[in-house]
């Protein structure tokens, strides 16, 4: 099944080839986004009851979700697994608009060899198998993907989400005085500085998602409301997306300068993260004793007395397991209660050798 509607019957172009099919994107309401630019999705169809395939084209440079050594952020494949979770709301389970979708937990693994950019833009497929699916009152109210990604048929990577569902009056009642997401916006704590693009893997301080502390490799979070990608529409808290970026530029800050790709994510939403309140995100590098076993002591790994949480550590520092994978665990904490925690694989990136000199332009 399509979402896309019959496209307008038209007559072929006087000259050159007319395609069979002229790509289009799901519409935007259907992916909760405001902005059409925004949305990544592209065709989604029911292969078999509860089993989904959804495409999606990733752009050749994202203006939030940017490319970093030639690599398509993975975050890039996290926002378009989120985008899933209204579509096959909406159109295969017939979760009115209006509904609260929530995340409980989420995981990834990626092939980061896979994320390579090219001159052109990238087309991905999803295979989504839906599973522990339940519902009040014959409405949708949780349910878990498990999603295979791949590009031009090879294996991408893989994920899975679980999403609980909660009516407009429930959710009035869950959130109380904070279900207002204009007045939880109003209220949001003032804008902390940032912290340098570069340890971060940033290009724009406008990117930037983490404010300097006294304490080491421990952030303010710092929630830009007026962000035109993370709230794209008004939300009466910090949107889960927003914490998945601040994990990643965590595992950035704490081994920077190792330039790393994060390739696997295992994340648990506790509560809430409010807006006006601050927000800190602690991350810790784990130790691995015997390769891939179980962690070993966390280790704190880092070298200099940097200023405040900027400290990192030196290239080559960090243990790695048997896999050349460093682990890395980060949490979020608001008032004194732990709301989010993730642990993070991460891959260090061997830098591509640059051109003699000599062969570096035309002349």
């Amino acid at each position: 099944m399509s979402i896309t509607g019959r496209l307008p019957e038209t007559s072929a172009p006087a000259a050159g080839p007319c395609p069979r099919t002229l790509t289009t994107t799901v519409p935007k309401e259907y992916v909760h986004k405001t902005a059409l630019s925004e949305v990544l999705l592209t065709s989604w169809k029911e292969t078999a009851p509860d089993v989904h395939v959804v495409t999606a084209e990733w752009p050749r440079a994202h203006a939030f979700y940017s490319s970093r050594n030639r690599l398509h952020d993975p975050l890039l494949l996290v926002e378009t697994i989120r985008q899933t979770i209204p579509l096959l709301s909406h159109l295969a389970y017939q979760v009115p608009f209006g509904h609260q979708l929530i995340w409980d937990h989420f995981t990834y693994a990626l092939e980061p060899g896979v994320l390579r950019t090219e001159t052109a833009p990238t087309e991905i497929e999803l295979r989504i198998v839906c599973s522990g699916i339940k519902r009040r009152r014959g409405i949708l109210s949780s349910l878990t993907m498990d999603v295979e990604a791949t590009r031009n048929g090879v294996r991408l990577g893989t994920a899975t989400a679980r999403f609980t569902s909660h009516a407009p009056a429930v959710y009035r009642r869950l959130r109380g005085a904070y279900g207002d997401a204009r007045e939880a916006m109003a209220r949001a704590v003032p804008l902390p500085p940032p912290v340098a693009p570069r340890r971060v893997a940033r290009a724009q301080y406008e990117s930037v998602v983490l404010s300097p502390t006294d304490t080491r490799n421990r952030w303010q979070l710092r929630t830009d409301t007026t962000h035109p990608v993370i709230f794209d529409h008004p939300v009466d808290h910090a949107p889960g997306m927003l914490l998945l970026e601040a994990t990643h530029q965590a595992v950035h800050a704490v081994l920077h300068p190792l330039p790393v790709i994060p390739v696997g994510l295992s994340a648990v939403f506790a509560r809430y993260a409010e807006l006006d309140a601050p927000c800190w995100i602690a991350a810790t590098i784990i130790g691995r004793e015997g390769g891939a076993g179980e962690p070993g002591a966390e280790s704190g790994v880092g070298t200099g007395a940097e200023s405040g949480a900027e400290s990192g550590t030196e290239s080559g520092a960090a243990r790695t397991d048997s896999s050349g994978l460093v682990h890395v665990r980060v949490t979020a904490r608001q008032n004194d209660r732990e709301l989010f925690t993730a642990t993070v694989r991460a891959r260090p990136l061997v830098p591509e050798p640059r051109m003699p000199l000599d062969l570096e332009c035309d002349g």
